[in-house]
């Protein structure tokens, strides 16, 4: 886990027709796009203020009016951050998502002493129309270097095994699908069905429907030490049970950062066995939730690139 964390403050949030038709999770109505960015706005700066009071290194970098990038909010899709100074950029399936890559936020945290010596950039792969969107569509395990990812349209398994072979990740992919309309349909991201953390795992083993593949993964989450505490509904999930990332705080302490939402979602055994392992911090981001379909995980990006002293 990292104490670093980059987050991009909200300036145009709102609903994103382009996403919507793969994310099942983004709930519409006739809301102002002025009303929901103010909510936006204030939940994201509440739960900035909830981190940094626990010791979290929040990196904040302003979104840009233009272009409009709806997402924004969500950086873990274009971008994440490796210990050997290298930055991996990923190919977006929606193309107004494609503009929040932006190279001036590299230079900014270049400027805060955070080493980037290498960018290797994947976002040719739009051009093929194949997509592999980071840290939503793979799970990395940094400590075994396995990295999981349930395929769909937003995660390619060509792209997210050379993508593998080059982070020096060994790939364990599977299929995670979800009722919508009586029908069974891919999930969209891997960080809305599981979470790995640094001693255990929580997954919804009820999204695999293949027998196969839901076994190889419990197997190879213990055979990587990990303890697979919490077992999620697919009702969890959709309230982004799923969708929880841990980090480091002052002295070294972990926390588990996820939403009120999900927080409520849980039982209260489910809750009590996370605090065994890490004080959770649950932040309310209801309007985040509704409109853009992604929770308090993919509202972080962690840095784990070394930094200049």
């Amino acid at each position: 886990m990292t104490s670093h964390i980059l987050m991009i403050e909200p300036v145009a949030f709102g609903f994103n027709a382009e996403t919507a038709a793969n994310n099942y999770f983004q709930k519409n109505d006739d809301k102002s796009e002025d009303y929901i960015q103010r909510m936006a706005y204030a939940e994201f700066q509440n739960m900035k203020s909830l981190l940094t009071n626990k010791g979290i290194n929040v990196i904040s970098i302003p979104d840009t009016l233009h272009p409009h990038t709806p997402d924004s909010i969500f950086p873990n899709n274009w971008i994440s951050f490796h210990e050997d100074a290298r930055v991996a950029l990923y190919p977006m399936f929606a193309p107004n998502r494609r503009s929040e890559r932006r190279y001036d936020i590299l230079e900014q945290l270049s400027s805060k002493g955070f080493v980037l010596n290498d960018i290797v950039d994947y976002t040719f792969f739009e051009n093929k129309g194949s997509f592999l969107e980071g840290t939503g569509s793979m799970i990395f395990d940094r400590k075994a270097k396995i990295a999981y990812a349930a395929l769909s349209e937003r995660t390619d398994e060509t792209i997210f095994k050379g993508f593998c072979h080059d982070f020096g990740f060994t790939p364990c992919t599977f299929h995670a699908l979800q009722s919508v309309d009586g029908k069974r349909l891919p999930i969209y991201h891997t960080n809305v069905m599981m979470c790995v953390a640094d001693k255990y795992a929580v997954v919804c083993f009820d999204s695999i429907d293949d027998a196969d593949e839901r076994e190889h993964l419990r197997q190879t989450l213990l055979q990587s030490g990990k303890e697979i505490i919490v077992e999620l509904t697919e009702a969890q999930i959709h309230q982004f049970a799923g969708n929880m990332l841990q980090v480091q705080g002052q002295d070294d302490t972990p926390y588990l950062v996820l939403s009120q939402t999900a927080f409520d979602a849980l039982t209260a055994g489910q809750r009590e066995t996370l605090t065994r392992y890490n004080e959770l911090i649950p932040v309310d981001i209801a309007t985040i939730e509704q409109y853009g379909g992604g929770s308090a995980r993919c509202m972080m990006a962690e840095i784990y690139n070394p930094i200049n002293q």
